[in-house]
């Protein structure tokens, strides 16, 4: 299809709509229909069930449940260099490097705000001013569940709605401010070398994303952006440990905060990545 066209029909089809229908068909456990979808899936996208705990895709109770698929113990092994900072999850870096003048740069001339992304909190954004980011791609034969890319503990999260293009490489070139117009959720830990954001974008018939610690928390019920505090709670998760998920494939964000770590010089736009390798490290 030719991009110009792809972009003008996500503007024109009900994103929402389309990524709730979706979203039940994922979910359902009629078996015929479940089990077409599931292998229709790992032909076309040559899915390696081999590295999942149930390598038989009839084995799951739905599409969700494959798609969200444990893997096997070992399979993804965390550095674990004290001073490392890991790579979040499968896929591939779309971009990395630093905020700069409150920017963070997307595709070819395009960018949005940090502002922008968490939510227009600008207490919140000026601790990331001049700081680093990086965004994960997760394709849709990628592993996905997103883990804690350094030690933290959750101060708060933000739920931010908004609306669902694809997150793709087309999509990132040519939809402005994409990662800040979408959908997302942003959870902030506080870590040993200062604040951490993971942001957990949606996307086109991302049927849910999931917290380990509120379960299930998008597609969001309210229209108006909400933030949840967790001052006692003592949420605290170790670099490699699983921290949220998507039902259907998105894009992962971190950010850090100024002079505090710096990425591999190895890792670029376009670079493969796997949960749990070492992508950079505090300073």
């Amino acid at each position: 299809m030719n991009d110009k066209l792809f972009i003008r029909l996500q503007h024109l089809i009900p994103q929402h709509g389309l990524s709730r229908a979706a979203g039940w068909l994922a979910s359902t456990d009629n078996t015929l229909l479940k089990n077409t979808f599931i292998s229709w899936f790992v032909k076309r996208y040559k899915v390696d069930m081999s590295l999942a705990a149930e390598e038989n895709p009839r084995a799951y109770s739905c599409f969700n449940d494959f798609f969200t698929r444990a893997l096997k113990p070992g399979a993804r092994p965390i550095d674990n260099a004290r001073d490392s900072i890991v790579c979040p999850a499968d896929g591939a870096i779309s971009q990395a490097g630093n905020i700069s003048e409150g920017r963070i740069f997307q595709a070819k001339g395009q960018s949005y705000t940090a502002l922008e992304l968490l939510g227009g909190d600008e207490e919140l954004a000026a601790e990331f001013a001049n700081g680093s980011f990086a965004t994960v791609y997760l394709s849709p034969r990628d592993y996905h569940r997103v883990h804690m890319p350094y030690s933290g503990k959750l101060r708060a999260m933000v739920s931010i709605p908004g609306e669902l293009f694809s997150v793709n490489t087309v999509t990132a070139e040519n939809v402005p401010r994409l990662f800040a117009r979408n959908e997302r959720a942003v959870a902030i830990f506080d870590t040993d070398i200062g604040p951490m954001a993971v942001v957990l974008v949606g996307a086109m018939i991302v049927a849910g994303i999931e917290t380990v610690w509120d379960g299930q928390i998008a597609p969001f019920a309210s229209r108006d952006i909400a933030t949840s505090l967790y001052p006692y709670q003592n949420i605290t998760l170790n670099k490699g440990d699983e921290m949220g998920r998507f039902k259907l494939g998105s894009t992962a964000i971190v950010l850090f905060a100024k002079n505090k770590m710096q990425w591999d010089e190895n890792f670029s736009a376009g670079t493969q990545t796997k949960m749990g390798e070492r992508m950079g490290k505090k300073i």
